[in-house]
């Protein structure tokens, strides 16, 4: 996540830990947890709590022979990816174990167990469309009246970038009428629900 998204990021899990918006942060796909700290920093600040969701498996984009694969990540022992050990290390490092709940699971299934409401939703997780669609279909009915939708790697060409956070998750949100966009800052798109 380059600056200036981060940067927004954090102004808005800023703006509503500071509102009356109930509920936690939730992130979808957290991986070293990059985002996870704008989003504790924010959180920590307000005395919220951020949970963050990921199987820690690693998405389509960053297995092996893929643009984005980082091999430092895969596990030896059964050579898979596993990014958990450095999300750790980023809470630990970045004082935000105390702010930060990590569930280690696939998010449909943590989403079929969650029963509260979200005051600021972002998802980056899987970016093919099933994955996408379903990360969309489990977790947005939870965003709180007033909460923010935050979706990164939105982008409408193709040709800047995959096309799943577009065409799953910003799409339908927007053409449901339960959001309205209040921000954009390179791929990351900020909703808040109506």
């Amino acid at each position: 996540m380059p600056d200036d998204e981060g940067e927004a990021l954090f102004l808005a899990a800023q703006q509503v830990c500071e509102s009356s918006v109930s509920g936690p942060i939730v992130e979808i796909g957290s991986y070293c947890g990059r985002s996870t700290i704008w989003l504790g920093a924010a959180a920590q600040s307000a005395g919220r709590l951020v949970v963050t969701v990921d199987h820690h498996r690693g998405s389509e984009e960053t297995q092996a022979g893929w643009e984005h694969h980082d091999p430092d990540v895969v596990d030896p022992r059964t050579q898979k990816m596993d990014t958990l050990p450095f999300l750790r290390r980023t809470l630990f490092d970045a004082e935000l174990e105390d702010t930060v709940i990590a569930v280690v699971g696939a998010s449909p299934k943590v989403a079929s167990v969650w029963s509260h409401e979200i005051a600021m939703l972002f998802i980056d997780g899987g970016h093919g469309a099933e994955h996408a669609a379903a990360d969309y279909r489990s977790w947005v009915p939870h965003v709180a009246s007033g909460g923010v939708l935050a979706i990164h790697d939105v982008f409408a060409d193709p040709m800047e970038g995959g096309q799943a956070p577009h065409d799953e998750i910003y799409r339908p949100a927007l053409d449901s009428g339960a959001f309205v966009e209040i921000s954009v800052t390179g791929s990351l798109r900020l909703l808040r629900r109506v």
